[in-house]
């Protein structure tokens, strides 16, 4: 009986990471053809996937029904991530302000079905004072410089369906709690280059950010600097924030961006 029960297991394993491998080869597929392609019946293949969605790993589109895989994949691994070209196209910009402010540095991505950032990268502060963070972590998109750089460079059509699923929270007394207010701070954010976080997710503590584009013109990250606020109101802050800007156009550049592309993706 127990071998038995192992084998099964293993072959539940292998049919798991048989749909997960197909999705991610495929972008998204119907139920129909992802248990053609991963070999084995519908009812099975519908099976795993409601376990899948229901862990978060995959999500469905509820009008093609179509199947496709989350960020929350990317980001059970950060050794694999730091394997990616975007960590790696960043990390030397990363170390360079790290090394010149001794702040702490995030690079950060958007889950736009859960609405939050992933930190993907960081470069930890020189100081005591300082944010505390791990490769990983998921904030509310809404409560932080990062997640408002990004937010700021979807489409109109992506950021309704991303502050649909938004329940508007405080985390301090500077959190921004309405939908209304959030859309008037994008719209400032999209005709430039940075946001701010004021105190906004941690008492505290101020942050900055710069979205990073791709070859594509998309925002696929954004890189951001986290000072205490008791430090943030200095006037280096301002030649701080001008080096992020230059670190983020860097990493954009080497990403293969031409200023002047499509950034709605």
């Amino acid at each position: 009986m127990a071998t038995e029960a192992k084998v099964d297991n293993v072959t539940a394993v292998l049919k798991v990471m048989a749909i997960l491998e197909t999705l991610d080869e495929m972008g998204e597929s119907s139920l129909a053809l992802l248990s053609q392609r991963a070999v084995m019946s519908k009812s099975t293949a519908y099976r795993f996937l409601q376990t899948l969605k229901n862990l978060g790993y995959v999500a469905q589109d509820p009008e093609s029904e179509k199947y496709r895989l989350t960020v929350k994949v990317f980001a059970l691994g950060s050794t694999a991530l730091g394997e990616a070209d975007l960590i790696k196209v960043a990390d030397p910009d990363m170390a360079a302000l790290s090394e010149l402010t001794r702040e702490a540095i995030h690079l950060g991505i958007l889950d736009t079905d859960t609405v939050e950032v992933i930190y993907v990268h960081k470069y930890n502060s020189h100081f005591n004072l300082c944010m505390q963070t791990r490769i990983g972590d998921r904030t509310p998109a809404y409560t932080n410089s990062i997640g408002k750089a990004l937010l700021a460079h979807l489409s109109a059509g992506q950021l309704d369906k991303a502050l649909a699923n938004v329940k508007f929270e405080p985390r301090t007394q500077n959190t921004v709690t309405t939908e209304a207010d959030l859309r008037a701070e994008l719209a400032k954010i999209a005709g430039g280059e940075l946001s701010e976080d004021l105190e906004e997710m941690d008492e505290g503590v101020c942050c900055f950010a710069t979205p990073i584009f791709d070859h594509t013109g998309k925002a696929i990250a954004a890189l951001s600097m986290s000072i205490p606020s008791i430090r943030y109101h200095q006037a280096k802050t301002e030649e701080y924030k001008r080096v992020l800007i230059e670190a983020g156009r860097n990493i954009s550049h080497n990403l293969g961006y031409l200023p002047g592309q499509n950034k709605d993706g």
